[in-house]
């Protein structure tokens, strides 16, 4: 009886699932897209057709087809099909479908695929616990997740799986889908009197950024939601298409990899001095969602890193930025940090910061030097110690300036900075040219000196 049940429960969550479940492909020649390896004698398809599936990793944005190539494969292996779900299973569900794994090779000599559906949500310890029955041939793994695998999967999975990018869909895939929903008389509209206009379908394409689903989901909620005419049909033109689709879908994780990517842009246009291309990629993220005082931090360390000492004023325009922000929030907020991004990008670039590590390398390498006696603060010691002597006041002298020695002895002559021609830094690099030379001169007098004298007191040693 609870078979019964069942079966009409399944009937009916069939007849109600959405399109773009009742429309997933089951065999290849359904499949759009990803014909750099599903076409005609790629690997993939001749593995998938010969019943050959190893261990594989299935990577790619939403809606570009992991989990329909699973199935897929699901749908023509001889071999047992399980499938977990990283998001909703734990341990023991993956400890109990490899038991049964084992039990099905050992009673029926049946293999078992097993699939993991965004597999990267497994922490280490469910990773591992998958690990040494991939190795024994237990299970054929099948992995799906939208985050690179490199860095999200335990590296002794991924070196033991085929690892196969998926690409968002090109406007030629997502309208080859479109159309089989159109006229699919059993799983899409194909009953159905229905006309969607050219220009309608360019927009649900043009939005939907490579996404199947989005394509599936947009047409759904058109074609569901617009009253028929006189004569029964649905017609659909760009303003129900519209209404189908408010807002753009943006790929984009906050915690994956189309937030690093994005941000990876943001920085490099910002760097390579594009004030477009980093306007296009602010606004990208701002309208995904991005947090905006993320995105200021990440300009606050521009500004010091990539601008620097070519534009001191860069750090200043940053800080304003990142505390205007504060006071006014969104959504005119977003004025401080198109003005913080456009001063960035459009400013003289120098990366002398760096000229910190190094100072911190030497520090590290080098054995440590003492400090200059006259350096040495005179206030905390005993006169008789002479800490301070002989130091000489920058201020009394003319141009505010005056040679002294300021790095230990063993590290005369040493230079970490070499500021460049860029910007301000230019006026920088022509002084501080100016005082190294002055420094050398007198240094070159003082040592000739210090030599005169030696030789001179060598000569009396030696006269009677």
């Amino acid at each position: 009886m609870a078979d019964l049940f069942d079966e009409h429960a399944d009937e009916v969550r069939e007849e109600r699932a959405p399109l773009a479940d009742r429309m997933r492909p089951r065999t290849l020649d359904e499949f759009a897209g990803q014909e750099h390896f599903l076409g005609e004698g790629k690997l993939l398809r001749r593995a998938i057709e010969a019943d050959r599936v190893t261990s594989v990793l299935f990577y790619g944005p939403p809606g570009t087809g992991k989990t329909t190539l699973a199935q897929i494969i699901a749908n023509t292996t001889e071999a047992h099909f399980s499938s977990l779900n990283a998001v909703l299973s734990g341990v023991n569900d993956l400890r109990e479908a490899i038991q049964t794994a084992k039990n099905r090779l050992k009673h029926h000599q049946t293999r078992t695929i097993l699939f993991v559906d965004e597999v990267h949500r497994f922490n280490t310890a469910q990773q591992d616990a998958l690990l040494p029955h991939v190795e024994d041939g237990t299970v054929t793994f099948i992995g799906a997740t939208t985050e690179n695998p490199y860095f999200e999967v335990n590296d002794a999975l991924v070196s033991r799986s085929r690892v196969f990018e998926l690409e968002p869909l090109d406007d030629g895939d997502l309208r080859q889908i479109a159309a089989m929903a159109l006229t699919d008389e059993e799983r899409g509209y194909g009953d159905r009197d229905v006309e969607v206009t050219e220009d309608a379908l360019d927009h649900i394409i043009d939005t939907a950024n490579g996404d199947a689903r989005s394509v599936l989901n947009a047409l759904e909620l058109a074609i569901e939601t617009t009253e028929p005419t006189g004569n029964g049909g649905i017609a659909i033109d760009l303003s129900v298409a519209e209404d189908s689709i408010q807002q753009r879908a943006v790929l984009y994780d906050k915690e994956g990899d189309a937030h690093f990517d994005t941000i990876s842009a943001f920085i490099k246009s910002l760097r390579g001095s594009d004030p477009d291309a980093a306007l296009y990629w602010l606004a990208r993220m701002l309208y995904a969602g991005e947090e905006p005082r993320s995105i200021l931090r990440r300009m606050l360390i521009f500004a010091a890193e990539d601008v620097g000492m070519a534009d001191p004023r860069a750090l200043q325009v940053a800080q304003s930025a990142a505390a205007g922000f504060d006071y006014v929030g969104m959504p005119e907020g977003r004025f401080m940090i198109a003005e913080c991004c456009l001063y960035l990008a459009t400013a003289p670039k120098s990366n002398t910061t760096f000229s910190y590590f190094d100072a911190l390398d030497h520090v590290r390498e080098e054995q440590t030097e003492d400090i200059p006696n006259h350096l040495k603060d005179p206030t905390r010691d005993k006169e008789e110690l002479g800490h301070g002597d002989g130091y000489k006041y920058p201020h009394a002298y003319q141009q505010h300036y005056t040679s002294q020695q300021y790095l230990p002895n063993e590290m005369q002559g040493t230079y970490f900075y070499e500021p460049t021609e860029q910007g301000y830094e230019k006026t920088v690099a022509q002084r501080l040219e100016q005082w190294r030379e002055r420094d050398f001169d007198e240094d070159v007098v003082k040592r000739a000196q210090k030599y005169a004298d030696a030789a001179r007191e060598e000569e009396e040693e030696e006269t009677p």
